[in-house]
């Protein structure tokens, strides 16, 4: 699976699954994240101290699997953004994006010429480290790059479709825990003026032609409604650190239980 691939999938309403890790720092993770039957790895730098050379190798794991590696970046820094896709990542993940003017600067720095200004370089893993006439590179590593953008706060909603419209632009993503906090109803994602929000950032971004992501929001009727509206079905299957831990001490409960005098 490629990028492409993916986002065709959730053009057409049918599931992808991602798995969001923060805690895991070998490769084995992504191998078992593709046994398990996940579509995607959500590597995120912005809440864990993973160093850059530990998203490659995780990218390139995930790569050469056909799990697609997307990155969310802890800052829209250009320099970050391009040693994060130099590693192998195929996907750029931008938070708290509020302006049209801040998705442009996520585009300028995840995209070659002539779509952005990302910085250009001899080859890549993702050709083969075959080194390529630079226009092809660039066309076929901008194919397969997804830009996807959260709008987290009061101001990103009331900018989304300006957001949305933003050329190289291909996903916005709603991210219903902060956004919630920001209108003031923190821990509480289904709260009506976080679905009123969301409603009309997904029927902004869908009026762009892009897709639109609902996260940060329980399985329920809730997202199920807003799905119904438009929202793709971008399904964050769980966190690593979670999964491990939920695991394990259902392992330890289980192991107790076995050792108590009936």
């Amino acid at each position: 699976m490629e990028s492409t691939e993916l986002m065709a999938r959730l053009r057409a309403g049918q599931p992808v699954f991602a798995l969001g890790m923060r805690a895991a720092r070998s490769p084995d993770v992504v191998r078992w994240a593709r046994a398990a039957g996940y579509d995607t790895v959500w590597i995120d730098m912005e809440h864990s101290p993973m160093p850059v050379d530990t998203v490659s190798q995780l990218c390139l794991c995930a790569v050469d699997l056909g799990v697609m590696p997307w990155v969310r970046v802890p800052e829209r820094d250009y320099g970050m953004i391009n040693r994060v896709l130099d590693g192998g990542a195929l996907g750029i993940i931008a938070a708290r994006i509020e302006s049209a003017e801040q998705a442009r600067e996520i585009v300028t720095a995840s995209r070659f010429a002539p779509h952005g200004q990302r910085s250009q370089l001899a080859t890549l893993p993702f050709v083969g480290y075959e080194k390529l006439p630079a226009a092809e590179m660039n066309r076929r590593v901008n194919a397969v790059t997804a830009v996807k953008l959260l709008i987290e706060s009061r101001a990103g909603v009331e900018n989304a479709a300006e957001i949305a419209a933003v050329p190289g632009v291909d996903i916005v993503a709603l991210g219903c825990n902060d956004l919630s906090a920001d209108l003031g109803h923190t821990g509480n994602p289904t709260h009506p003026d976080v679905l009123a929000a969301c409603r009309q950032v997904v029927a902004a971004v869908r009026a762009q032609g892009k897709i639109a992501i609902v996260g940060g929001m329980p399985e329920g009727e809730a997202l199920t409604q807003l799905r119904a509206d438009g929202a793709a079905p971008f399904v964050f299957s769980g966190i690593d650190g979670d999964l491990f831990l939920d695991a394990m001490r259902r392992r330890v409960a289980a192991d107790r239980t076995a050792l108590t005098p009936a």
